[in-house]
């Protein structure tokens, strides 16, 4: 997250990704793998592929993506095999980054992420150097437009949900990881749908950095999302007032 709102962060994401679909395809293609390897090809029955599908759709990705993304994972077709991981570093001013990659190629991945960090003034770290600053949950950010606070509420507190938050720009639900995938559907089946919907890394007490700072972040932050791999940039910076 960067110091704009969680709101104007999601604009911003959107913005790009109509900019650049054919990342957000691959994107999505790679964690439609991840889910049908670990539970199965039938949506029905994996709700973690479910999940994704809805993302899919909305990206209007093209049916015959989806399905062959499908039968990689299953192993219906061939290919080399898709892996998650997770890196840690610092950027400009001590921000702390945490970067989820999908690829094919670890070794790929690791040296493109690292030049990316040494070229934009930061900085690897090991695993777990930068991770216990933030708290890994599930979250979905939905518009006051889709349901009433109080719907939300008893809907996502008895799915498993720990938190719902309301600000003026709608709502925030945050709950374990554990839970994310069966909240996904209760709110689907209850017809609220969220602008976000994420696995993510949330930072527990933000790094407040300058405007001009904050700026060297951001751009550090584009950068590795302009990699084919990275999946998601999470940052604990925040501009100061």
């Amino acid at each position: 997250m960067s110091g704009h709102s969680k709101w104007a962060t999601i604009k911003r994401a959107k913005g790009a990704a109509d900019a650049k679909r054919g990342k957000v395809f691959s994107t999505i293609g790679k964690e439609i793998s991840l889910a049908a390897r670990s539970g199965g090809g039938d949506p029905n029955s994996n709700a973690r592929l479910r999940t994704i599908l809805l993302k899919a759709r909305e990206a209007n990705m093209p049916n015959d993506n989806v399905e062959r993304a499908i039968k990689k994972g299953t192993g219906e077709l061939a290919g080399a095999a898709i892996e998650q991981m997770t890196y840690e570093g610092y950027g400009p001013a001590g921000a702390g980054l945490i970067i989820e990659v999908t690829t094919d190629n670890k070794n790929r991945a690791a040296s493109e992420v690292r030049s990316v960090f040494t070229r934009y003034a930061g900085n690897m770290a090991q695993s777990g150097a930068v991770s216990f600053q933030f708290s890994h949950c599930g979250q979905f950010l939905i518009g006051k437009d889709k349901t009433t606070e109080d719907k939300l509420m008893e809907i996502a507190l008895d799915a498993g949900a720990d938190d719902v938050r309301t600000s003026d720009e709608g709502f925030e639900v945050i709950c374990p990881v554990s839970a994310y995938y069966s909240l996904a559907g209760v709110l689907e089946k209850a017809g609220i749908k969220p602008d976000s919907s994420e696995i993510v890394y949330l930072p527990k007490v933000p790094h407040i950095v300058s405007e001009a700072d904050a700026g060297k972040v951001q751009t550090l932050i584009d950068a590795l999302e302009e990699l084919e791999d990275v999946q998601h940039v999470f940052s604990s910076h925040e501009v100061a007032g």
